[in-house]
């Protein structure tokens, strides 16, 4: 499946309809064990508006990048809570966490569960000097594309996490258009 069908720049009319938002497609019955992962943290969000959920930093966060014409975005989790909350679960998943890939931060050691990228030339928005969040929209069925979110968070069959974002080191410099 390519990063089309799993991340995409769009809005959110339910939402905003003149904001322009990144968006990360994530199926709950995925094959990939970290996607699952994601979608099992998305139960320590707190609600917002109907159907909106905010996470905060320490259960997800999300680092933006660009190179070039390209867009990544990278999600990651603290790994002591990711093996506390999949203490209920089997052991595929527990096994899967060992190997993601990990990096130490101020706040403890990190794993990155998603990692997407896109060719476009969008830069998202600041406010008090911090990027704008990343959607994450949950549902279950399969990928969805860019006509898709609308659709089925009105329905009621996707919810929408908002997760925060950074701008990654290497890719902060080179962020701001020209």
């Amino acid at each position: 499946m390519d990063d089309l069908t799993r991340m995409w720049i769009s809005t959110i009319p339910a939402l905003d309809p003149e904001s322009r938002e990144v968006i990360l497609g994530l199926d709950q019955a995925s094959a990939d064990p970290a996607e699952r992962m994601v979608c099992l943290l998305l139960n320590r969000g707190h609600e917002g508006e109907d159907g909106v959920f905010y996470l905060l930093p320490d259960d997800l966060a999300a680092r933006y990048e660009r190179s070039g014409d390209r867009l990544a975005v990278t999600v990651t989790a603290h790994r002591d809570v990711l093996a506390h909350d999949l203490a209920a679960y089997g052991e595929e998943l527990r096994d899967a966490l060992d190997g993601l890939p990990r990096f130490a931060s101020d706040g403890g050691e990190l794993v990155v569960l998603l990692r997407r990228e896109i060719s476009t030339d969008f830069v998202p928005a600041e406010q008090d000097g911090e990027p704008q969040p990343v959607l994450l929209l949950d549902h279950v069925g399969g990928p969805v594309g860019p006509a898709d979110p609308a659709r089925l968070f009105e329905s009621g069959d996707a919810s929408i996490a908002v997760v925060n974002a950074t701008w990654s080191p290497e890719g902060a410099a080179r962020h701001t258009p020209s």
